[in-house]
């Protein structure tokens, strides 16, 4: 079979696509830039289209229909850049993939640390061989209770790294998970807004869950509360929460993601002028950490992505059942 694959990234990708196309006998197709109207026609002899974090709208949803396009794998766990009505409307499959949960559990909890114990800060002031104690005193992982939004595969993965460090945590989803029940107890939203010191996002981004974390939701919070979001950016209402660090309401966030990154990340841009106001806002925070949608940045995430892309393609290829099947 014949897969196209945009965003090709030589530098950390290639190694695996070479080595699973090889294993399961596909041929690529490769352009290294995210897919546009523009180069939309490369795809034209493909039935399956491999992207990662680029915005597929309804314009190029119907070219990629005219061109003989059946399916669009998306490289990540997310894909709510991919318009799935317009998908639907041209009868196009979507999938997306799964990764091991450990390289986001990982990165949460080092968020978490840098965000309680000031790390930002500090790097900042022994930058300048400012090694003053005052303004950095930091808090103790075991002296808080965590709410946990969305117990998925990474949800469940940090609940257990938090269970080592002695906290109380709270746990919130739709659908309960037994396994979730030996360290953590599930609550509404109203309860872990009231109950938690911290708060981290481990859900995929929806209409109903769109600003989830609002100035209402904000209002109810403990004074000083940890926000964590290693998920989706618009699961926080960016405004509500600049003004909530701007009162004290939030003590400090560790921020992996923000609201309308699509474009900007994974790029260089530093001698760009970019219309991502919040964002320098955010930046300017001394207790906010704003890394560029790292978190899943590992050699097995990586393998992982590339190797279920190929798979999931090859499933519909062949009528198989395919686990990472969205539409």
């Amino acid at each position: 079979m014949k897969i196209f694959v945009y965003n090709y990234r030589e530098f950390d990708e290639a190694e695996y696509f070479q080595k699973f196309a090889k294993e399961y006998g596909v041929e690529l197709g490769i352009c290294t830039d995210a897919p546009t109207l523009e180069n939309a026609h490369l795809a034209e002899g493909y039935e399956y289209v491999s992207i990662i974090t680029s915005r597929i709208d309804a314009d190029l949803m119907k070219r990629f229909h005219e061109l003989g396009v059946k399916m669009i794998s998306t490289r990540t766990i997310g894909y709510d850049h991919v318009d799935l009505d317009a998908a639907r409307k041209y009868g196009i499959h979507v999938s997306n993939v799964s990764y091991s949960p450990e390289c986001v559990a990982d990165y949460t909890v080092m968020l978490m640390l840098m965000s309680i114990r000031k790390m930002k800060r500090i790097m900042q002031r022994a930058e300048i061989n400012d090694f003053s104690l005052p303004g950095i005193q930091g808090r103790e992982m075991p002296n808080f209770t965590v709410g946990v939004l969305g117990t998925g595969k990474i949800g469940r993965s940090v609940i257990r790294d938090l269970s080592g460090f002695g906290c109380r945590i709270y746990a919130y989803d739709k659908y309960e998970n037994e396994s979730v029940k030996e360290h953590a107890q599930y609550a509404d939203l109203d309860t872990i807004f009231r109950e938690c010191d911290m708060i981290t996002l481990h859900m995929p981004l929806g209409e109903e869950n769109f600003h989830l974390l609002d100035e209402n939701a904000f209002a109810k919070m403990k004074d000083g509360v940890v926000i964590i979001n290693t998920a989706r950016g618009g699961l926080i209402d960016t405004k509500a929460l600049i003004s909530a660090l701007e009162s004290g309401k939030v003590g400090a966030a560790g921020l992996d993601v923000i609201e309308d990154e699509f474009g900007m990340y994974y790029y260089d841009l530093k001698s760009d002028m970019l219309s991502k106001r919040d964002l320098y806002i955010l930046r300017g925070f001394p207790n906010v950490v704003v890394t560029p949608h790292m978190a899943f940045y590992t050699d097995q995430a990586v393998s992982d992505m590339v190797k279920h892309s190929i798979e999931s393609c090859m499933f519909r290829a062949e009528g198989k059942e395919d686990p990472w099947e969205v539409l």
